[in-house]
């Protein structure tokens, strides 16, 4: 073990991969590149490489931009994912693809991003939700039991995103223990206290075991949900007891009314019931936030215990307030759900997506979806967006031109090969799965890069330095 700090390790990182448990990271993410090829295989995928260098496309991440020398005042992006590369291939009559593959988007980064992480990428023809699904989730059960010895013999549980959302406050939710919320608009509302009489949407949840907690503990909780990170601006609580109830809301409602929130949630005796109020997705993200931290005081998030799902029925679009325009929840491909079409210019805000992601412990693993093998219907989903004909043609027409010669119905999914290293490693950083990481803020400390180039390379490439303004 080592106590030296990340930077130390990550500046002599040749000497930190001598160290065992690095040594078995290594050893595992080897076996399990070799599950993962010896699968696919015997599923008739082919392994077919995609370009680093490409052209740079809107949604989604910033890219990470090259310069060309050969093509001054032009530049190569590197891919976010072989999204495009893939789908061509499909029209290009390659049944079943698949590649594990270093992508790159330029964003900050936490304990499971990285600028450079790798996917395992994969694509089929003429297939429709259920054959994909069908297809990965025995290569989910093949990779729990071929790497971890676990053997998944029931069918992955299905959950409609709506249901994770009202359910856990999440796409991605972590379902080794309960503790699922519960709406109580209904119920709060009406009875004098304001906090609940203003707000849009009231949620709680019965953390087992919980009426025994202390003030201290109790007030330690609210600080937690007021942090910035979470952004509650206060929390409700209902102590259940053998005896009746007590909150902190006793004023504004009688016992009866206490006790029928806590019955809603699901409270027995010897539960705690925190409550939280808003607009009506934000109070859920900040009620997640909450679950999750007491679930981990409780020690119920235990890395050797799997709770694998698929999350179904993605909305379609996002509604960003700050530009006032819909974005792709996934990408500009996935295709919506048939009986929703009808809604594309009416009510964007209805349409579901045929997309699907892999969860695992409160991780999404993977996802995909269904893509758009046809022209116009992808030309409404660009005005959805708010491309012109004339912008959409000028960043897609090269996937839009070669449907016109022929484009099978086909979909995928791509998992996040270091997440998956660290799921079945048992920890929550993927650095420790990747040989040569980068830091919090994108350095390679090791090579003490990105680094300053000669001037004389600068000149090449037609590129002149400024000096960043001082924010």
């Amino acid at each position: 073990n080592s106590d030296g700090g990340d930077d130390l390790r990550m500046k002599y990182r040749y000497l930190d991969l001598r160290r065992p448990p690095l040594q078995r990271n290594m050893i595992l993410r080897h076996r399990m590149a070799q599950e993962i090829r010896r699968f696919l295989d015997s599923e008739g995928f082919l392994e077919i490489e995609t370009p680093y260098l490409v052209g740079s496309t809107p949604e989604g991440a910033r890219d990470f931009i090259v310069p060309s020398r050969m093509n001054p005042n032009q530049f190569y992006a590197l891919p976010q994912s072989p999204q495009t590369l893939k789908q061509l291939l499909m029209v290009a009559g390659y049944d079943r693809y698949f590649q594990i593959v270093r992508c790159f988007r330029d964003e900050d980064l936490r304990a499971d991003r990285q600028p450079e992480f790798t996917q395992i990428d994969c694509e089929m023809a003429f297939v429709e939700q259920e054959d994909v699904i069908a297809v990965f989730e025995r290569w989910a059960k093949h990779m729990f039991r071929h790497v971890m010895g676990i053997e998944l013999d029931e069918p992955l549980r299905r959950m409609p995103w709506i249901e994770a959302m009202e359910k856990y406050g999440s796409d991605k939710p972590d379902l080794r223990f309960g503790m699922e919320f519960a709406d109580l608009t209904d119920l709060a509302h009406g009875h004098g206290f304001p906090v609940f009489d203003d707000a849009e949407y009231v949620t709680g949840f019965a953390a087992t075991g919980c009426a025994v907690y202390t003030r201290k503990q109790i007030d330690a909780l609210t600080e937690f949900v007021k942090r910035p990170q979470v952004g509650a601006k206060g929390l409700v609580w209902i102590r259940v007891e053998e005896g009746g109830v007590k909150s902190s809301v006793d004023k504004f409602y009688t016992p009866d009314q206490v006790r029928a929130l806590a019955e809603r949630c699901g409270a027995k005796a010897g539960d705690m019931v925190f409550i939280l109020c808003g607009k009506k997705f934000r109070a859920l993200a900040q009620l997640c936030a909450l679950r999750l931290e007491v679930a981990q005081q409780l020690g119920l998030r235990d890395p050797k215990k799997f709770a694998p799902l698929w999350v179904v029925d993605f909305p379609m679009f996002e509604w960003d307030d700050e530009t006032q325009r819909f974005y792709a929840m996934h990408h500009p491909f996935t295709s919506p759900k048939p009986e929703d079409v009808q809604y594309l210019e009416s009510d964007p805000g209805r349409v579901r997506a045929n997309a699907y992601d892999f969860v695992c412990n409160g991780t999404e693993i993977g996802g995909g979806s269904i893509r758009i093998h046809d022209a116009k219907l992808q030309a409404t989903i660009f005005k959805c967006l708010g491309f012109t004909p004339e912008k959409a043609q000028e960043q897609f027409g090269f996937l839009m031109n070669a449907f016109k010669f022929g484009a099978p119905p086909h979909g995928g999914l791509a998992f996040g090969f270091d997440r998956l290293c660290s799921l079945f490693g048992g920890t929550e950083s993927i650095r420790d799965y990747i040989a040569f990481p980068k830091n919090n803020a994108g350095r390679d400390v090791m090579l003490d890069a990105p680094g300053y180039v000669d001037p004389a390379q600068l000149d090449e490439l037609c590129l002149a330095l400024t000096t960043p303004e001082q924010k």
